[in-house]
């Protein structure tokens, strides 16, 4: 039989977890004690969301139990961030992204942050390695996301997990308040069949933003429900699918002019896509407001310097964007008006009643 030492025999450390734990606990010995991983602990530290709160009240208790606390020159090295706000996009509309960095850059302003930018591609098969790829390298502070990649779970879910804050910002609410700027499109497809309505038509199309963005869907089902105010409905020929792009209008618009009979009205999905609808008329021999009137949506530069200018939707993209840093940065939300960050009609030229 082995000799024993103190009731024990030699080289034995002790049966019971504890008394192993004499020297100061790891976050191994604390995922061991628990019976999860390291990396549930390392979630739990962060106060991830992603984990299952029986589980997470498990790890605290053994936290507390032994007194754990992460290496702070460890935790420095892997959890240091730097004062930078990273913009992540996948977005056709170049004004889109140059109006969410001047919003950014305004919520910014004094506060000693700087913003880097970050275009992906949510289909390429490495969008969640670059991403995080992305945050690692700048050790950045938080992150925003913009539409497409704020609806894409798996974006959100990364974030969390390496611990980076951010904030989504997407036409419905899809997080945690404190972590959404919610645009509420449909608002503006109501108010754009409202005003068609109004004017006495009731041969209305649509052209759509790709499916793969919520925008295009919310717009879409607010354009449905203002005409199914005025007893109208969207019929499926008068409905084609667009890039969100000046080239996708014109095609859109080529089908969709050329039925017969024609629409008297289209409702862009973007002001690029109804700028194209202009140029598709022009094109056909056709005039807008008096052969189809448009309407498009963002207001952004190009709807007042095309002709005829455009009646559109607008959307506060640079107050959203001051919104989106003010919230992540974590300092005071300087308070307006609701109606400021809602979708709102802008009337111009290229609307005039049914002929």
């Amino acid at each position: 039989m082995a000799e024993r030492k103190g009731g024990r025999r030699a080289g034995e450390g002790g049966d019971s977890a504890a008394e192993g734990l004499r020297k100061r606990p790891t976050i191994n010995d604390i995922a061991r004690l628990a019976g999860v991983s390291k990396k549930t602990v390392s979630r739990v530290i962060n106060q991830s969301p992603y984990v299952q709160k029986e589980t997470r009240e498990r790890i605290q208790a053994v936290i507390a139990e032994h007194g754990y606390a992460p290496d702070p020159q460890a935790r420095g090295l892997a959890f240091r961030r730097s004062f930078l706000i990273g913009l992540v996009y996948d977005n056709p509309n170049p004004q889109y992204v140059v109006n969410m960095q001047l919003g950014l850059l305004d919520g910014m302003k004094g506060s000693g942050f700087e913003l880097v930018v970050h275009p992906c591609d949510r289909a390429s098969p490495t969008f969640l390695a670059d991403l995080q790829g992305f945050v690692e390298r700048q050790k950045l502070y938080g992150v925003v996301l913009t539409p497409s990649v704020s609806e894409d779970e798996r974006a959100a879910a990364l974030l969390a997990e390496i611990g980076c804050a951010y904030v989504r910002v997407a036409s419905v609410s899809v997080d945690a308040p404190e972590r959404m700027i919610e645009t509420r499109d449909k608002l503006g497809g109501v108010a754009a069949a409202r005003h068609l309505a109004e004017l006495g038509h009731r041969r209305i199309a649509h052209i759509s933003g790709p499916a793969t963005f919520r925008s295009s869907h919310e717009r879409r089902r607010g354009f449905e429900e203002g005409l199914a105010e005025a007893g109208l409905a969207l019929e499926a020929r008068h409905v084609r699918e667009g890039a969100y792009t000046f080239e996708s209008g014109i095609a859109g618009a080529m089908e969709l002019l050329r039925l017969s009979p024609r629409p008297t009205a289209i409702f862009a999905g973007n002001d690029e896509m109804a700028a194209g609808v202009l140029q598709a008329a022009r094109q056909l021999g056709l005039s807008a407001p008096g052969d189809v009137s448009v309407v498009g949506f963002d207001d952004f530069q190009i709807a007042s310097r095309v002709w005829p200018a455009l009646t559109t939707i607008r959307t506060p993209t640079r107050e959203i964007g001051r919104l989106a840093a003010e919230r992540l940065i974590g300092g005071e939300v300087e308070a307006r008006a609701e109606q400021d960050r809602l979708p709102a009609l802008v009337v111009r030229d290229s609307t005039g009643p049914a002929g």
